[in-house]
């Protein structure tokens, strides 16, 4: 049984405001077996997985920690929203946020189109799960701001958080540095020549330069803020 399945199905009652008798009542077990699932005392069958998720209102892959999504729909990318061709702004914020945002979601397709160009698969999934761990690990950071917020809705806890995401950060990190193409085997390097970014992508050129500026004079202490 995946660990996290006895986190899960404790925090799922816990969200639900109902005592362990009145979960296990409804769910037709013991209090006693109940809390042992909750434990991780003992493994549930299939009826009961298919039991508690109807009873949750979640799907059984996401009390099976195998996804964070509630109803266990898989991602692809015809289903994800491109904020970049909506008309109405459904995302509203400061001037500073809405700016951030642009600068970021442009610099990002600006990016991935190119390492999609270059069709180096195991580089694009580096690349991505270095900036979602820098991302989870923000969201972390922010989602602990607020004590009514719970931290076993994640199943590393945060006292952990930030150590096992700087780890993985080195990880991708490193496999991107090994992964760098080879001219001595024919292997072709990822276009990023700056001059040609701007020829090319006039409209999002502007903000990928602005992050690198940006960053660059934040590091060297020149600028305090964006």
């Amino acid at each position: 049984m995946v660990n996290d399945f006895p986190r899960t199905l404790s925090l799922l009652r816990k969200e639900k405001k109902i005592s362990q008798r009145k979960a296990a009542g409804d769910l037709g077990v013991s209090q006693a077996l109940l809390s042992h699932y909750e434990n991780g005392m003992r493994e549930p069958g299939l009826e009961f997985l298919v039991k508690a998720g109807d009873y949750y209102g979640v799907s059984t892959d996401y009390l099976l920690g195998r996804t964070m999504s509630r109803d266990g729909a898989a991602i692809t990318a015809e289903l994800l929203p491109d904020v970049m061709e909506q008309k109405d702004n459904v995302l509203k914020g400061s001037a500073m946020a809405l700016i951030s945002r642009k600068v970021l979601t442009n610099s990002l397709s600006l990016f991935f189109e190119k390492l999609g160009r270059h069709g180096d698969r195991k580089l694009i999934t580096e690349c991505a799960l270095y900036l979602y761990t820098a991302l989870y690990k923000l969201f972390r950071y922010l989602y602990a701001y607020s004590s009514e917020n719970m931290d076993a809705a994640f199943p590393i806890p945060y006292s952990q958080m930030g150590y096992m995401c700087d780890v993985q950060l080195k990880k991708c990190e490193l496999e991107i540095v090994r992964g760098a193409p080879d001219p001595k085997k024919g292997e072709e390097a990822i276009d990023l020549a700056l001059d040609r970014i701007q020829t090319d992508y006039p409209s999002l050129a502007p903000s990928l330069l602005s992050l690198l500026h940006t960053a660059s004079d934040n590091m060297e202490g020149k600028k305090s803020g964006l």
